[in-house]
């Protein structure tokens, strides 16, 4: 007689789950349900404040005091919400390994890398001697590609890259039954996140753990996961096969978001007319000191060599990978990091001939755009305060007047009513206004040339696709220069005129993005081409 059918119980089963926010109008998660089995790979994606990150924290029971928590929650077969703390915390170290969007903070800048992983251990298995806990935390660097050597190393002395494989590290420790990875690879370029996220599953494979995976990009949840999750505002309203979402979306978000990914992909800014030049680079080079002896310097060439012109209204996409130079390139134009030769010309004045007063007024006409505004934004200053800052800043206005100028600058960046947005802090805005923010305040000085370093990383492909008009529109009206960096070859090739390849600290490759896409010459251009997530061809 045949056995019957045993049904594995799901690691993670959430039904009706719903979840708010102390002072919040409305439930974040509202009625959500979803079930994840051993092995199972599934991608949560939605728009900025559907809830994505949210089911995280509701699962581990990470949140403010004063929210509420109703609904179906197991965890390994627990109520994460019925426990004390102490099973609490060690449900939440040996149920669930997290895998965050920036490593750096997980990791303590004073603990070497092997120190992270025996606490780890040590917290969990208090029964293991040393030599035991080391061995342990060996294996695991050397499963996730670091040298075991490296075990003595502190984070500061390793890439974004392998930092994120550490991460990976402590989050299987404990061979977690669910793998939680939220943006892992965000802030990294799309080689390195092919191998990290390629490592993850496999890993995932060989523990059988389940994978969530929250994320924005939906070419990338295509890739990494079977199955794809569409949230909005708090409730799964599509789940399935990932090739089935990502070519035949039933739900009106879906078809929103994958049209929004195609047509990112699928575009190519046309060439502008022929213009003035703004900005012209001539053999620049940015190096830093490395240790070394008085008589046999070292130097760490950051940027090594660098010549282009950037013409008005024209926008010149940077890519490469991790470590290139991209954002070096960026700081060295902006006097954040020492500029050792060559020159840097604005509308034909050399920028390092100048001194003093000169030198301010010349540098105020290039700003720069960072990938996350929180970061560039002080959290503590309502968000017309820290637009009109440069302006007090500099001198160029008295406050009556800043004030009038930051509203005038929150209109133009589509924050209307500006009195609506002026008095709220950043915590208090969606990420894409944040983002808007943040070109505000850069453009209050009324540049002529505007750095985006990674500016759109961070943003589902939606509110990616807003920013993305909003910089072409911003540029058409006032003449603007842009200079790109991103590591999303899709974006550079679609949104910029030229794209400029760097290895190394030089170029490499440049010219048209469909081009390099469809033809790339240089080996790193390859590497990067062939690791981009793509979204799959409709039949």
């Amino acid at each position: 007689m045949d056995q019957p059918f045993e049904r594995v119980p799901p690691v993670l089963q959430l039904e009706g789950l719903r979840m708010q926010y102390p002072g919040a109008e409305g439930p974040t998660l509202d009625g959500l349900d979803l079930a994840l089995a051993p092995g199972d790979r599934l991608a949560l994606v939605g728009p900025s404040g559907c809830g994505k990150s949210t089911v995280a924290r509701a699962v581990l029971q990470l949140l403010p005091p004063g929210s509420s928590c109703e609904g179906g929650l197991q965890l390994a077969g627990r109520d994460p919400r019925m426990l004390q703390r102490a099973a609490l915390r060690q449900l939440r170290g040996e149920a669930v390994g997290l895998v965050f969007q920036d490593p750096m903070t997980r990791l303590n800048p004073l603990l070497t890398i092997g120190e992270h992983l025996r606490d780890t251990l040590v917290a969990h298995r208090p029964a293991w001697g040393r030599r035991r806990s080391v061995a342990r935390a060996k294996e695991l660097l050397a499963r996730v590609g670091i040298a075991p050597e490296r075990y003595a190393s502190y984070p500061h002395e390793f890439s974004g890259g392998m930092r994120q494989r550490v991460a990976i590290a402590l989050a299987l420790a404990l061979d977690p039954p669910l793998v939680i990875a939220d943006e892992p690879t965000t802030s990294l370029d799309v080689a390195v996140a092919g191998q990290v996220m390629a490592e993850l599953r496999d890993l995932c494979e060989e523990s059988g753990s389940a994978l969530l995976l929250i994320t924005h990009d939906l070419a990338m949840a295509g890739r990494w996961c079977e199955r794809i999750g569409v949230l909005d505002q708090g409730k799964l309203v599509e789940e399935g096969p990932s090739g089935r979402v990502l070519t035949a979306p039933a739900s009106p978000l879906a078809r929103r978001l994958v049209r929004a990914a195609r047509e990112r992909e699928g575009s190519q800014a046309a060439a502008p007319e022929a213009t003035p030049v703004l900005l012209e680079l001539e053999d620049l080079r940015s190096w830093h000191p490395l240790p070394s002896l008085p008589w046999n310097p070292r130097w760490l060439k950051a940027v090594d060599g660098v010549s282009l012109r950037l013409h008005r209204q024209e926008t010149i996409g940077l890519v490469g990978a991790s470590g290139c130079g991209k954002s070096s390139l960026c700081r060295a134009l902006m006097g954040l990091a020492p500029v050792r030769g060559g020159s840097v010309r604005l509308e034909g004045q050399d920028l390092r001939r100048l001194r003093g007063r000169a030198l301010q007024q010349a540098r105020r006409r290039i700003q720069m755009v960072f990938q996350d505004p929180l970061a560039c934004l002080n959290p503590q200053m309502a968000v017309g305060e820290a637009v009109a800052d440069p302006l007090l800043i500099h001198g160029l206005a008295n406050r009556s007047e800043a004030r009038e100028r930051a509203r005038a600058a929150l209109a133009a960046v589509g924050l209307e009513p500006p009195e609506a947005f002026e008095r709220r802090l950043p915590r208090q805005l969606s990420g894409g206004q944040q983002q808007r923010v943040a070109i505000a305040r850069a453009l209050i000085l009324e540049p002529k040339v505007l750095l985006c370093d990674e500016s759109v990383s961070m943003l589902d492909a939606e509110v990616q696709a807003e920013v993305l008009e909003l910089l072409r529109r911003l540029q058409r009206e006032r003449g603007l220069g842009l200079l790109f960096v991103t590591h999303d070859l899709a974006v550079a090739s679609g949104f910029c005129h030229r794209v400029i390849v760097l290895d190394g600290g030089r170029i490499v490759e440049e010219g048209p993005g469909a081009t390099l896409l469809a033809h790339p010459q240089a080996p790193i251009t390859r590497r990067l081409v062939e690791a981009c997530p793509r979204l799959p061809e409709v039949a």
